[in-house]
């Protein structure tokens, strides 16, 4: 991308109002890149038909000949190079173009026409490849994009009309049939389906649309028709906030680029003085020319930020949402990863795990007794004890009387019983007898104990889940030589068991929001390189202190807004994905730069030698930055986007 195609569409996103529909801007935007592009054709044909004409009078006319051609074809064929060069030179910058220009000129001044056009020809060659990669690099946003709606059914006063997305307005009432994709953020108001929201909310399963509930845009409609209230239109949407936290990242500066544009900067003046030297000692200006074109750090400027440009653009693929350039590379360099526990490495919501009658009493029974004791209980576990009776069948009945005891459980009356729902100190308090079965549990679980009329009726085990990926996640980042330990608020043998089960052997318990961000800071302030991985608002103050904050797709606004990287949904292998990915972006841009100075150190010498010629000294130039810029384009995402993840997207994403 060309500076002046960045100016376009930085100030593009500033003065498009967030209704309009991001696909007709992104058009917008590249239609105006379009034409820069069509005025860079014109001057490329015009110069392949003057080199043309070059050769031919090389061949079959005198010399003379094809010294007008060759001027007129250098002048059209390296405008675009001549252009840059000058725009750089007012910025008071210091580029290849500036020395490519010079050699140019030098070529023209002593005689080389038809070296110069055909030095000419290999620039443009690579400028060609060049854009058609960096094209490619830009495909992720373009796949978001496409999966959008560009019309919509609308049902308005006047009847019913397809009209295009950019023309609606909130509050419109919108028409979904079955295979249709909804165009915005909004709440059915007629009808009933079920949709697919696996690039939205993660959900696996189809989730089911009637009056009231909430549906975001890019969700399939699989089965009946719905009616729609439209809320949020075009870059308000989920989706949209996706996409805008994507262009931005894209569009900002690394560290790594910074100093890829230093070393390119350094290069040139090392060319230059290299051919200042070269003049002084042998007065050749071929050689001394030589040592101009074969000196080139393309590779590393183009190469850099198209590694990143791919490396975002691959994550965002994979379901991850990188935020800049910058945490993309301090992510690479990672060497600790700090985990929450609730809700990153477990899925944060209790579950039923065992249930344990004592003999004589059936599971239907102690399921009942504890979900009529628990109904109107708002405790976490006892939700958990209901929803678990509801789906067993169980008949659940309101209590006469109701009372809970923080820290003990809930004593109920139903139908004159007494009934007792709780832990230990609660059956101790009301004289139940434990038998001698439960004197323990598992200590990841949280025991309830069920008792009717003081009699114990038997006991369930409630725990946090983890989560299937994580032991598998976890044994990867072990894979890659990176220290692992768990930061929890959490009692000690939970964590401890949560930890056993997960493969980590590091982890602190019973610690507050300001314990973990205290923790987190002495790890960075040991040097450590960490990334933090979150849910919920208690991790906010942690996330921010880290290296890299990482953000599960499920967990807070606060936590999303604080972290530096949003994983789309609750799968952490997918930050496994996106850590091997920066690593990889980091490890390609390092061999770029140690290839392109080796490559220019020898190049000089032998030019300066009079070993390589100005034709042999622009082939190595081009192929080396051809090679250097194929080797980032090793991590643009695949074209095939069935063979791609399937991103999905959090309801909210606020920065």
């Amino acid at each position: 991308m060309t500076p002046s195609e960045s100016r376009d569409r930085a100030a593009l996103s500033e003065t498009t109002p967030k209704h309009v529909s991001i696909s007709d801007e992104h058009d917008h935007d590249h239609h105006n890149n379009e034409h820069v592009f069509h005025l860079k054709e014109a001057a490329r044909i015009v110069f392949v038909a003057l080199a043309a004409a070059a050769v031919w009078f090389r061949v079959w006319e005198p010399f003379p000949s094809v010294s007008v051609i060759g001027i007129v074809g250098v002048l059209v064929g390296g405008w675009p190079v001549f252009r840059e060069a000058v725009e750089n030179m007012l910025a008071r910058r210091m580029t290849m173009e500036l020395s490519m220009s010079i050699a140019l000129i030098a070529a023209v001044a002593i005689g080389e026409f038809f070296t110069a056009l055909i030095i000419t020809s290999f620039v443009l060659v690579a400028e060609v490849l060049e854009g058609m990669t960096v094209a490619r690099g830009r495909s992720a946003i373009r796949d978001l994009l496409d999966f959008l709606p560009r019309t919509a059914t609308v049902r308005r006063a006047d009847g019913v009309a397809e009209i295009d997305v950019a023309e609606l307005v909130a509050g419109d009432a919108i028409l979904v049939n079955p295979g249709g994709r909804v165009p915005v953020d909004g709440m059915v108001v007629d009808g009933h389906s079920f949709l697919d929201q696996s690039r939205i909310t993660g959900e696996s399963m189809p989730v089911e649309a009637i009056t009231g509930s909430s549906v975001f845009a890019g969700s399939i409609n699989q089965s009946g028709a719905i009616e729609i209230r439209a809320e949020r239109l075009g870059r308000d949407t989920s989706y949209g906030k996706i996409i805008e936290v994507v262009e931005q990242s894209e569009r900002s500066r690394a560290p790594v680029q910074r100093l890829a544009d230093q070393l390119a900067g350094y290069l040139v003046y090392f060319a230059l003085a290299a051919a200042a030297l070269t003049w002084l000692i042998t007065r050749d200006m071929r050689s001394t020319i030589s040592v101009v074109i074969v000196a080139g750090a393309c590779g590393i400027a183009a190469g850099t930020p198209l590694a990143i440009l791919g490396a975002i653009g691959r994550a965002a693929r994979l379901g991850a949402i990188i935020k800049g350039g910058l945490f993309l590379e301090t992510l690479g360099r990672v060497d600790t990863v700090v985990i929450d526990k609730t809700g990153t490495l477990t899925f944060g919501r209790p579950e039923v795990q065992h249930v344990m009658p004592v003999e004589g009493i059936d599971v239907v029974v102690l399921l009942s007794v504890a979900a009529t004791a628990e109904i109107r209980s708002e405790h976490p576990l006892g939700k958990a004890i209901i929803e678990y009776a509801q789906a067993q069948g169980c008949i659940v009945i309101e209590p006469d009387l109701f009372d809970y005891t923080p820290g003990r459980g809930i004593a109920a009356v139903t139908n004159g019983s007494v009934l007792l729902v709780g832990n230990r100190l609660l059956m101790v308090d009301h004289g139940v007898d434990i038998a001698p079965k439960f004197a323990s549990f598992s200590v990841a679980t949280s025991e309830v104990f069920i008792a009717r009329d003081g009699t114990l009726l038997g006991a369930i085990a409630v725990a946090d889940k983890v989560r299937p990926e994580a032991r598998a996640a976890m044994d990867a980042l072990k894979g890659l030589h990176i220290r692992t330990l768990i930061l929890t608020g959490d009692a000690e043998p939970v964590a401890r068991a949560v930890a056993k089960q997960v493969g980590i052997t590091e982890f602190e318990a019973n610690l507050l929001p300001e314990d973990k961000h205290e923790r987190v800071r002495a790890l960075v302030s040991a040097k450590c390189t960490v990334a933090m991985l979150g849910d919920g608002i208690n991790d906010a103050p942690a996330l921010a202190a880290a290296n890299v904050g990482v953000a599960m797709g499920s967990g807070t606004d606060v936590a999303r807004e604080s972290a530096n990287i949003v994983l789309l949904g609750n799968d952490l292998s997918r930050f496994v994905d996106t850590l091997v990915i920066a690593q990889r972006t980091r490890k390609i841009i390092w061999a770029n730069f140690i290839g392109t100075i080796a490559v220019d150190v020898i190049g000089v010498g032998l030019a300066a030698f009079g070993i390589l010629n100005p034709l042999g000294a622009a082939f190595i130039h081009v192929a080396s930055e051809l090679v250097f810029i194929l080797n980032s384009a090793r991590l643009l995402p695949s074209a095939d986007r069935h063979a791609l993840a399937r991103p999905v997207l959090p309801t909210s994403l606020e920065h």
